[in-house]
């Protein structure tokens, strides 16, 4: 049976791990000032649904409304104290009226079960320990099974007044309508390119942090995690040398296809989304607006003037099919190998 997060013991060796004390990114003030005149007004919702990509700081919000709700004296801001009992319960990652649902450590298949959540649900049907609320943190929610999204669809129904549940999640169109329909769906967005530099030139002065802030798709925290690893640059630039070299009939896609499968089929997938745009975009416009790979413009620009346009929308779309079906049991080395001939194939076809 999977406990729920805040279930699960710590080992007798060791504490629990303290957890910071979460406040709003700049890009989500907003959000954070309507979701505290919700609560000042008695009106908060008891469902939460917060959505968006990696990295845009979905669960840092999340946590911070956490903390608010569960601290005795949070500021005019709304933000926890980080000071009181309560407070001090949640850096230990013991507080009883937080509930933490995720998947199972140790299945294969990344799901949440059905036992989390009755185990959940029978948590979150009792009167709070200490706080004015209990509050329960979904998260991914879009990984909840079939079985445990229907149990999960029974608590919302039936709401017992002094709960919040935040469900957290990426692709919030797995869950089932019936779960969105009882939730107040927030999504938090990719910011301003502007603002997301300014925000990670804060966090740590780097030259790169433009380059590195497309690759991460405009999601500044997924940036500054991938910044602590300079390999992800490197593979990056193995993946579109491979890309190329099939381009300009010069590798082979069988053996390209097997770098890039290990490197993660996941890594690659994600970098040829962007490269295909990349080169589409510079099919119709000599200088267009942004590219997903801007230290590669030259090339890819010689290659978007013999590339079909029609052939690489399709391409693309097979691209984002296969992204899509990543997380399936599919063999990656098949698929990798099934798009690296595709793209052989269009490649000749812009060489004659």
């Amino acid at each position: 049976m999977s406990p729920t997060r805040a279930e699960s013991a710590p080992s007798k060796s060791a504490s629990p791990s303290p957890r910071p004390f979460e406040v709003p990114l700049p890009w989500t003030e907003s959000i954070w000032s309507r979701l505290q005149a919700s609560r000042a007004a008695d009106r908060l919702a008891h469902g939460l649904l917060i959505s968006g990509p990696s990295g845009v700081g979905k669960r840092a919000l999340a946590h911070a409304l956490a903390q608010s709700l569960l601290c005795q004296t949070p500021n005019a801001q709304g933000l926890a104290c980080g000071q009181c009992a309560d407070c001090r319960l949640l850096a230990a990652g013991s507080h009883p009226d937080l509930i933490e649902v995720g998947p199972d450590p140790e299945s294969k298949s990344g799901e949440i079960p059905i036992d989390a959540v009755r185990q959940f649900a029978e948590r979150e049907s009792l009167t709070p320990s200490r706080a004015p609320f209990k509050v329960a943190l979904i998260d991914p929610a879009d990984r909840l099974n079939q079985a445990a999204a229907n149990a999960l669809l029974k608590t919302l129904e039936e709401p017992t007044g002094h709960s919040v549940l935040c469900l957290i999640g990426e692709r919030i169109g797995r869950l089932p309508a019936t779960i969105r329909s009882r939730c107040l769906l927030i999504p938090v967005p990719i910011p301003d390119e502007a603002a997301a530099l300014s925000w990670l030139a804060s966090r740590e002065p780097r030259q790169d942090w433009p380059l590195r802030l497309r690759l991460a798709h405009g999601a500044p925290l997924r940036a500054l995690a991938e910044s602590a690893d300079d390999t992800r640059l490197e593979q990056r630039g193995q993946c579109l040398n491979g890309f190329l070299e099939i381009a300009r009939g010069r590798g082979d896609p069988v053996t390209v296809a097997g770098r890039w499968n290990e490197i993660g089929a996941g890594r690659i997938l994600d970098w040829l989304v962007g490269v295909m745009g990349d080169l589409l975009r510079l099919s119709v416009c000599v200088t267009p607006p942004r590219l997903d790979h801007p230290d590669r413009r030259d090339e890819l620009a010689a290659l978007a003037q013999r590339l079909d346009p029609a052939a690489g929308h399709r391409f693309l779309k097979r691209i984002l099919e296969a992204r899509a079906l990543g997380e399936s049991n599919l063999n990656q080395q098949l698929l990798l190998e099934s798009l690296a001939i595709d793209w052989s194939r269009i490649g000749r076809s812009a060489r004659t």
